[in-house]
C-alpha cells in the first residue's frame, strides 16, 4: 500500500507521540480528539519535545517547522476519510474503542487498515465491530512513543497476512523495532508488566515496604530504569487498573486480581503524573 497520510485518534500521551513519530518520518498526519483543548495540549507537548531536540542539536529549526507542518488536527472523526492508515490511541475503554471502530469502518475507504494501540483488549473483539476484520490489527506502541523503540504487533484471528505485512513495514518506517504477539489479553508486554506493577502495589498494601524502597529494589536490584510504582504513575493508574481488569476478566485467574489499593487510588482521582498525584506527588 502507498501510505502517505496517517490518521491518529487521540491527542494524549500516546496519540500525540504516535503523531509526532509519524510526522518526523515524513508522513502527513491527521490528529483527532473530541475537544480542541485536548488537541491544543497534545500539540503543545509535541512542540515542546521538538524544541528540545532543536536546542540539543538533534534537528534544525526548519526541520521542526516541517514536522509541525505535516500535522493537521480535527475534532470531527469524518476527517479520517482521507487517511491511508489509521491508528486509534483513545482511552483504554472497550466500549469507547468499539464505537470508534464502528464509526471508522463507515468513514474510511474499504482498503484502509485500522490499527489499535490498545494495550490489553483482544484484537478480535475490536475487529468484530467492523465489516473489515481482516484489516484490523494491534499496533501497541510503548510510552513515551518518541523514545521507546518497541512496537508490539498483534494479529486478530481474522487479520490478513497483507495487513500484518503492511503494518510491520510501517513500524519499520517509523524507526521502530517490531515484536509479534498472538491475540491474548495483555499480549506479551502487559501480560508480564502489569502483574509486576500490581504486585508492587500489593507490597504497599500489605506494608512490605515504602514506595521508595519498593522502587529502589527494582531499580538497583533488577536493573530496571525506573521502579514499578513510578512507572505506574507515568502510565496512568486508571490505565493500569483497566489492563488488570481485562487480564482478570479474560483469564478468570486470581493472580490477575487488581490490588484494592490500586482501585482506591483510581476512585480518588489519583491517577499519577497526569493528575499531579499517584503513588508520588508531582508539581
Amino acid at each position: 500500500m502507498n501510505i502517505k497520510t496517517i490518521g491518529v485518534i487521540g491527542a494524549g500521551q500516546m496519540g500525540g507521540g504516535i503523531a509526532q513519530v509519524a510526522a518526523m518520518n515524513g508522513f502527513n498526519v491527521i490528529m483527532n480528539d473530541i475537544k480542541t483543548e485536548f488537541i491544543d495540549r497534545g500539540l503543545a507537548t509535541i512542540k515542546k519535545i521538538l524544541s528540545r531536540n532543536v536546542d540539543k542539536g538533534r534537528m534544525t529549526a526548519d526541520e521542526k517547522e516541517a514536522v509541525l507542518g505535516r500535522i493537521k488536527t480535527c475534532v470531527e472523526l469524518k476527517e479520517m476519510e482521507t487517511a491511508d492508515f489509521v491508528v486509534e490511541a483513545a482511552t483504554e475503554n472497550e466500549l469507547l474503542k468499539f464505537q470508534i471502530f464502528q464509526n471508522l469502518d463507515k468513514i474510511c475507504a474499504p482498503d484502509v487498515i485500522l490499527a489499535t494501540n490498545t494495550s490489553s483488549i483482544p484484537i478480535g473483539r475490536i475487529a468484530a465491530q467492523t465489516k473489515r476484520p481482516e484489516k484490523i490489527i494491534g499496533m501497541h506502541f510503548m510510552n513515551p512513543v518518541p523514545i521507546m523503540k518497541l512496537v508490539e504487533i498483534i494479529r486478530g484471528l481474522a487479520t490478513s497476512e497483507e495487513t500484518f505485512k503492511t503494518t510491520w513495514d510501517l513500524a519499520e518506517k517509523f524507526g521502530k523495532t517490531q515484536a509479534e504477539s498472538n491475540d491474548y489479553p495483555g499480549f506479551i508486554a502487559n501480560r508480564i508488566l502489569m502483574p509486576m506493577i500490581n504486585e508492587a502495589v500489593f507490597c504497599i498494601y500489605h506494608g512490605v515496604g515504602t514506595r521508595e524502597d519498593i522502587d529502589t529494589v527494582m531499580k538497583l536490584g533488577m536493573n530496571h530504569p525506573m521502579g514499578p510504582l513510578a512507572l505506574a504513575d507515568l502510565i496512568g493508574l486508571d490505565t493500569c487498573l483497566a489492563i488488570m481488569e481485562t487480564l482478570y476478566n479474560g483469564f478468570k485467574d486470581s493472580k490477575y486480581r487488581p490490588c484494592p489499593l490500586l482501585r482506591k487510588y483510581v476512585e480518588a482521582g489519583w491517577l499519577g503524573r497526569k493528575t499531579g498525584r499517584g503513588f508520588y506527588e508531582y508539581k
